[in-house]
Parts: C-alpha cells; structure tokens; sequence
C-alpha cells in the first residue's frame, strides 16, 4: 500500500520569524532562538557567523558578538503562524499543522484545481508571501514524513520516487 501524496508547506526559522513578527526583532539580523540554553534556531546572518543548531549559547555569543538571543516561546510561534494557516486554508481545504512553522494537506485537491502541482505550489508560496510577508517553500510527496523533507528542499518528488528521494537524503537532514 502507498502512502497517500502530500503537500507541505514549511517556513525556513520559523521561531526566528514569529520572534519578528511578535516582538519586533529583526530576522535579518543575528538572531538565535534558545531553549535549555542551547541554540533551537539561528537566523541566516547569524548561521553565516558559525552559530547553529545545538550550540550552546556562551559559544554562540563567542561566534557572534552582536547574536540577538531570544527565549523559544511555543505560544508565540503557533499564535504567529496561524495567519499562514489561514492564507493557505483560503486556497486549499483541509490544513493540519505538525508544527508552527509547518504545515500538511492533501495533495491532490489542490493539484488538480490548479492544474498540475507546479501551479500549485507557486501559487501557495505567493499566497502567504502576499497575505502574510512571509517566505514559504512547498514540496509533495508520498507521505507526511518525505512531503516535509520534499518541502525543505523545494521539491516535487514524482509519485512512486519518495524511496529513492529519502535514499539520496543525508541522515543529518532528518534532525534540523
């Protein structure tokens, strides 16, 4: 039995972009999100300045004097993303959310009415970028687990590929 095909929608960092859009920090600046004194989530910039995922804050501070460190709030990050929950809910039915920040629906709906699932996704990914100021990334494939990699990536993975898509995925890719 296959896996049903799925779309996702994931927003790169997003703590880091609810930290933004809730209380005003700049994403573009060198920002981490910290949970258990340890870094949850870098913004690019800082990413750029060797702080990443799992790196202990006074490391961090080390690597980039000007880090902006921010306390992770789960409350925050669902109550930021629930606009991007509506924006994509007002184009394709059936919307359930893994976690702030990323979002899965059924595929075929949306990929039929729109015409293929190219169509689908661009329009998606404008759909929040208008209604919400956001940058989103879309990917389909069979399954929950392999649409959010899909999505992580950019990618529309052919019905029947997901093996070979997750084979080629270094491990590591699973954890961020």
């Amino acid at each position: 039995m296959t896996a049903a095909r799925t779309l996702a929608v994931w927003c790169p960092d997003w703590p880091v972009i609810a930290a933004e859009i809730v209380d005003g920090v700049a994403a573009t600046g060198m920002v981490a999100v910290m949970h258990a004194n340890r870094v949850l989530v870098a913004s690019p910039a800082a990413r750029e300045e060797g702080v990443f995922r799992g790196l202990r804050k006074r490391e961090a501070q080390g690597r980039c004097l000007d880090l902006v460190v921010v306390e992770h709030d789960p409350n925050r990050d669902a109550r930021a993303f629930e606009p991007v929950v509506g924006a994509v809910a007002e184009l394709a039915p059936g919307v359930e959310v893994v976690r702030p920040g990323v979002l899965v629906l059924a595929a075929r709906g949306p990929v039929r009415y729109y015409g293929g699932a190219e169509v689908a996704a661009e329009r998606l990914v404008e759909h929040v970028a208008q209604e919400c100021g956001v940058e989103a990334q879309v990917g389909i494939a069979d399954g929950t687990f392999a649409a959010v990699l899909a999505a992580r990536a950019g990618r529309i993975v052919g019905s029947g590929e997901t093996a070979a898509f997750l084979a080629d995925l270094n491990v590591a890719a699973i954890a961020r």
